[in-house]
């Protein structure tokens, strides 16, 4: 403290300024900069790989067969078909109802259920980011859920879509009911490993929901927190139907010229590939796995006919649905702001 030469009074001295922290180095080994490139490079290679094998396959397809083979299907098999696919959305959408129950919100199920729909429409066809993240953090808020509340709701129902995915796969590598390319193969022993690594995964959770006396942790300011072994327990099981209900729309739309088990493996492995290339609804990709590990079993035209049928009951018929209940419920949100500007005015 300094003083004033006439006054003497005390004239505060200015604090010195910190010294500025040392920057990191950019490319510090800990933070692992080559990463994303490895990532990026591998994601760009696989894309070019299957884009090449479905542009390969499509050369020798007769689209007319394809046309043909759309136009002879019974009604009853698109009936069942149809049935099926609105079944796999349903259960899908009881997801969120069992986030609910974690997160403790009180939105009403009519609500909840409305919400997931258009949410699980727009991901199917656009992508997780914009349709199971972007869709549900606009609904869910203009509904009046904090974001906290929101991202918890994405993350548990992403985790429940994967749990049920993660079973099926440990199974089915386990049971390798389908004989995969010799250059795309691992070995019986390999994927009989990566099977069991699937199931000890999945157990390893369940010991956690119903073991674990630390029920929550912190992460980067995020809480993360163990649903109940009932909870964890419905998550498996209705996840897993509802993966065997979309395995049987396609097995339905093949009229069972495919065995059911490689119906379920060729899609386990297609969802996989197209979450590695961000190909939004897995265009190309989900057609490229099923000739490429089907065409044996099935004549190409039946099977891409039996896939293109697949994306309209699966993919289209349920986007238009959602699109046309999005827009009811963007008009219904803005009424009430605008009469309630008009009242201020």
């Amino acid at each position: 403290m300094a003083f004033d030469a006439l006054t003497r009074a005390p004239v505060p001295v200015p604090a010195a300024s910190p010294k500025p922290a040392p920057a990191k180095p950019a490319f510090a080994f800990t933070q692992r900069p080559w990463w994303p490139v490895v990532k990026r490079g591998a994601s760009f290679v696989f894309f070019g790989l299957v884009l090449w094998l479905l542009v390969a396959q499509a050369r020798a397809i007769d689209w007319g067969e394809v046309v043909a083979s759309i136009r002879a299907y019974p009604r009853h098999v698109l009936a069942i078909a149809t049935g099926l696919a609105m079944a796999s959305y349903a259960l899908y959408c009881s997801f969120d109802l069992l986030s609910r129950r974690y997160t403790g919100h009180k939105l009403s199920h009519r609500k909840v259920l409305i919400a997931t729909f258009i949410s699980y429409a727009f991901n199917l066809n656009l992508g997780s980011l914009i349709g199971g993240l972007g869709f549900r953090f606009r609904l869910y808020s203009q509904l009046g859920l904090a974001p906290g509340v929101i991202s918890r709701i994405f993350g548990f129902t992403m985790l429940t879509n994967w749990l049920g995915y993660t079973l099926l796969a440990g199974v089915v590598c386990l049971m390798q009911p389908i004989a995969l390319p010799e250059d795309w193969s691992l070995g019986s022993d390999a994927l009989a490993v990566l099977g069991v690594v699937f199931l000890v995964a999945v157990a390893g959770y369940l010991a956690l929901c119903g073991l674990s006396r630390t029920r929550s942790w912190t992460v980067r300011g995020h809480e993360l927190r163990l649903p109940s072994l009932r909870l964890a327990l419905l998550q498996l099981v209705l996840s897993s139907i509802t993966w065997a209900m979309i395995a049987g729309v396609i097995s339905t739309l093949l009229q069972h010229r495919a065995d059911y088990p490689t119906v379920l493996a060729a899609l386990l492995l297609a969802a996989v590939a197209g979450v590695i290339t961000h190909v939004p609804a897995g265009l190309g990709v989900l057609e490229a796995v099923f000739i490429t590990l089907l065409t044996p079993q099935v004549p190409k035209s039946e099977l891409l006919a039996a896939l293109l049928v697949f994306r309209a009951v699966h993919y289209l018929i349920p986007l238009g649905q959602a699109t046309l209940l999005y827009l009811l419920f963007e008009m219904k949100v803005k009424k009430p702001a605008q009469a309630e500007g008009t009242g201020a005015g």
